[in-house]
């Protein structure tokens, strides 16, 4: 379980600071509802005259038509929900063919219709793999994206269009199937920033016809997975000792397996902010996990800064650790830190030349 328990103080019979709730947890967000009004639910739901669940956020919005995979930080689990902000999602809908409504799904209003064309399995095989891979999307008008301080959406409603530039997405998976003549089941892997409403119109012009969304649900987000989700109905009719156990650690969101640990003296000085040499304590395994991810930002930037030094990649775009080795030694690869306990204490920057600073630690 990831709340910390504190007790009562006997002797000044005192009532203790309340208990911060820290954790992830893992919602099936209903049909209706915008992903801050779950948010703000289970905020509520965790709370108690005993615990504190102010601090909470989710991990990458879901329109109110949609339904699905929500994953909700809450306390310290909060610093880290940039990993899965970041990670790949999958999704389930339907596109309903020819029609196309402003919103690009249901919720908005029929703008113009189109005559449907036949198709069948092979044809969808065959639009599907035009959509595979890199490429560039322009963002709905109905986004939460801001231009000049204002939502997207704010403009669409005042029936303002503004230029949205492209932004570079990649659909990992994607298969279509058919459901009747006037309907396709999408499932698709994509990066983020992907709007399944737009590649559902998309996927209607390839065919020669118009569509939007009638359905959509998310099934995955990085390492998350739907079937280990709880319906948001079912987590309100659980008592609280229950809820809590449907809360997953506190570096549940972080997708880095490299980790270091450190001796009480070490814990209480990244606490206070300071930095550590390491040199010593670099196993095998790490510094070759290390050298692997300095490896890796090397080959793929164009270059890589340190101490106001760059290091160029040739032509070719490969880059020889031994011949940059003073500057390769210096950059940073972000590990967890762990007490002689075993306890998650937060992230560090470590680099092969064994500096260690802390990034973001956890209170307890």
């Amino acid at each position: 379980m990831s709340i910390a328990s504190k007790q009562v103080d006997k002797k000044t019979n005192k009532t203790p600071d309340k208990i911060k709730v820290s954790g992830v947890i893992l919602v099936d967000k209903p049909h209706g509802m915008t992903s801050q009004q779950v948010v703000s639910k289970v905020k509520y739901l965790f709370k108690s005259p005993m615990h504190d669940s102010k601090k909470a956020g989710h991990t990458g919005t879901l329109d109110p038509m949609a339904t699905g995979l929500l994953p909700i930080c809450l306390g310290e689990a909060t610093k880290f929900s940039h990993y899965q902000l970041d990670a790949d999602k999958s999704y389930q809908a339907t596109i309903l063919l020819g029609s196309q409504t402003d919103t690009g799904d249901t919720d908005g209003q029929i703008i113009e219709q189109a005559s449907i064309p036949e198709f069948d399995e092979d044809l969808l095989a065959s639009i599907a793999q035009q959509f595979l891979g890199a490429q560039q999307q322009i963002p709905p008008m109905y986004s939460a994206l801001k231009k000049d301080g204002k939502k997207l959406y704010e403009y669409a409603r005042a029936g303002i269009e503004v230029d949205r530039p492209p932004r570079d997405i990649t659909i990992k998976a994607i298969d279509l199937n058919v459901i009747d003549d006037q309907q396709i089941r999408l499932t698709v892997t994509c990066t983020k920033g992907t709007y399944v409403r737009v590649l559902a119109e998309d996927i209607a012009k390839g065919l020669g016809t118009l569509g939007h969304l009638t359905a959509l649900r998310r099934t995955k987000v990085g390492k998350f997975i739907i079937d280990e989700s709880i319906a948001l109905s079912s987590l309100e009719e659980c008592r609280l000792e229950e809820r809590q156990s449907w809360l997953l650690p506190i570096d549940a969101c972080i997708n880095i397996d490299a980790e270091l640990t450190l001796t009480e003296e070490q814990c209480a000085r990244v606490h206070m902010g300071q930095r550590l040499n390491v040199f010593d304590e670099l196993n095998g395994e790490l510094r070759d996990y290390i050298s692997n991810k300095v490896s890796y930002q090397i080959t793929n930037d164009n270059a890589i800064s340190t101490n106001d030094a760059d290091l160029e990649i040739d032509k070719e775009g490969d880059a020889d650790l031994e011949s940059y080795q003073p500057l390769a030694h210096e950059i940073p690869v972000d590990i967890r830190l762990l007490n002689e306990q075993g306890e998650f204490l937060g992230l560090g920057a470590v680099s092969l030349n064994g500096r260690l600073q802390p990034k973001k630690l956890i209170q307890r």
